[in-house]
């Protein structure tokens, strides 16, 4: 068995560095945005994509992007992960955003989607929340 696992000093046949460590993480993080978003799939019964989907891609992008940057410097690899991150971030903005517009039920404090006039649990009346207005000069 250590045979398998070690060999010629190599754990895997791989040759360890910090680097090839970061790039294997990324490696990992980025995969586990499958198992995340798999779950919260079943878990409702239709396709959602969860924050978390997006924070892995980030941060596995980057890792990976820094493997490819400090270690390998291949430009196709570079390449491939350089703009990555642009729509991960951009997701995650506009995930917060709609969660900041969503109303609470001044009844029974449940969390309502934006624009709505009642509460899906209690039926209350929603009150909107106050808009900024604008002074002109």
């Amino acid at each position: 068995m250590d045979s398998l696992l070690w060999h010629d000093g190599k754990f895997l046949g791989i040759s360890w560095s910090i680097w090839k460590v970061v790039g294997w993480l990324g490696n990992a993080i980025f995969f586990s945005r499958f198992f995340v978003q798999w779950y919260a799939t079943e878990k409702l019964k239709r396709v959602v994509v969860p924050t978390a989907f997006w924070w892995l891609s980030l941060a596995g992008s980057l890792l990976l992007l820094s493997y490819a940057l400090f270690y390998q410097k291949d430009s196709v690899f570079i390449f491939a992960y350089a703009f990555t991150w642009i729509p991960y971030i951009r997701n995650l903005i506009i995930h917060r955003r709609h969660a900041e517009a969503h109303l609470t039920c001044p009844a029974c404090s449940e969390n309502c989607p934006p624009h709505s006039r009642f509460c899906l649990t209690c039926g209350a009346r929603l009150i909107p929340a106050a808009t900024p207005v604008e002074h002109q000069a």
